[in-house]
């Protein structure tokens, strides 16, 4: 029905739709029997993986041309589901899906983007499998979704995506042994008027290690340190892990708990993000941030990597990025190497003493301005850069 409303507009001549494929990921509590199915089908889709990456690796060592992700589900089909027929029990398209994802792989190898494909190692790889919808195959109901193979799944259900339209479902086995699947729906809705830039829609945002970030008018995030307030218990778990033989049931009684403990904190962390993201999308059409390369800010030579991987500030701007084009506007990223932090937002004077990361506050020499907050400061400079940039 949301689709021939769509057409219906677009004929019209009234609305601009446009189509957005969206995920969304459900909690699901398979039975005793379907999560055994699980297992198959993570093991089947990592062994027919493994088994073309051979393939591929032996026809270049003969100096054969490259398989493409075609000729290899064929061979998947008339092959390896001959020898190996137990290939046959699990969903079939998640064999191809394993297929398609080798193919992705040496594509961004050919494209200088990726290494070269691995082998998937049984104990160490993600547990994980992605089936596709037809003949309404995927079905998501009050209490459950219905997957192909499986079956109905009694699953938490917290949207009512009835009327969107199914594309693909991806299953997930966590590190700590709770399941999810990640459902691909695709959304018809209206193309966003694009809003112009203005003094009043813009913030700016200043990377800061202690509190995530600092906006031009001078909030600051003060986002909880999610894992150093886990860290005794989680220091704790691992010293019990450690003192266990490996390969044990009790090691893996003892990997669950560790496991559950870092799965606590990511859930914490991407529930903060998401909030505050949110928020700022709301209040704001365009959000200026400095293009930082946080891969290397996280480094151990700065002190501070620690406090960086717990911000996840990466994640936070993804989450800016799209929530902020929904509504019209835009992320502006400025040069990292703009000298945000040296230049006073009153006059302009650039000074170089601020290179100094432990001066906080500073007095101007050439306007007279006194007490400047260095974060504060840098965040208004961010934002007249991303305003000159937006034009």
């Amino acid at each position: 029905s949301n689709k021939i409303l769509a057409d219906l507009s677009r004929r019209k001549g009234k609305i601009d739709m446009i189509k957005t494929n969206r995920a969304i990921a459900y909690r699901l509590y398979p039975n005793k029997k379907q999560a055994e199915l699980f297992q198959k089908t993570f093991g089947c889709a990592r062994f027919v993986y493994n088994q073309m990456l051979s393939v591929q690796e032996e026809r270049y060592k003969n100096n054969e041309s490259h398989l493409s992700k075609f000729d290899m589900n064929l061979y998947c089909n008339h092959n390896l589901k001959v020898g190996y027929t137990w290939l046959k029990e699990v969903d079939k398209f998640a064999l191809t899906n394993a297929i398609y994802h080798l193919e992705d792989g040496y594509q961004r190898m050919f494209k200088h983007l990726g290494k070269r494909p691995r082998y998937k190692n049984k104990h160490k790889s993600k547990k994980s499998y992605t089936t596709n919808f037809t003949n309404n195959n995927i079905e998501v109901g009050e209490n459950y979704i219905k997957l192909p193979k499986v079956g109905k799944v009694k699953a938490k259900i917290s949207l009512d995506t009835g009327y969107l339209r199914i594309k693909s479902a991806t299953i997930t086995q966590n590190r700590d042994e709770t399941y999810q699947v990640s459902i691909l729906f695709e959304i018809i809705e209206e193309e966003p008027v694009q809003v112009v830039p203005t003094e009043d829609n813009t913030i700016g945002l200043d990377y800061k290690s202690d509190g995530l970030y600092v906006g031009d008018t001078g909030i600051v995030a003060n986002m909880p340190h999610y894992y150093r307030q886990s860290a005794n218990n989680l220091a704790k778990q691992q010293r019990k892990l450690r003192n266990k033989v490996i390969g044990s049931k009790n090691y893996y009684k003892q990997q669950k708990k560790v496991a559950k403990i870092h799965r606590h904190i990511a859930n914490q962390r991407k529930d903060y993000l998401h909030k505050k993201s949110t928020a700022i999308a709301k209040q704001y059409a365009y959000v200026c941030v400095e293009n930082l390369n946080m891969k290397a800010m996280s480094n151990k030579c700065f002190g501070n990597g620690k406090a960086t991987l717990d911000n996840g500030y990466g994640m936070f701007l993804d989450m800016l990025t799209y929530k902020l084009q929904e509504r019209g506007g835009d992320l502006v990223k400025v040069d990292k190497w703009f000298p945000s932090s040296q230049i006073c937002n009153c006059c302009g004077f650039q000074n170089p003493m601020l290179k100094d990361l432990t001066i906080r506050y500073w007095d101007c020499p050439n306007c007279g301005v006194t007490n400047i907050d260095r974060d504060v400061n840098a965040a208004k400079n961010i934002k007249q850069e991303g305003l000159r940039l937006l034009g």
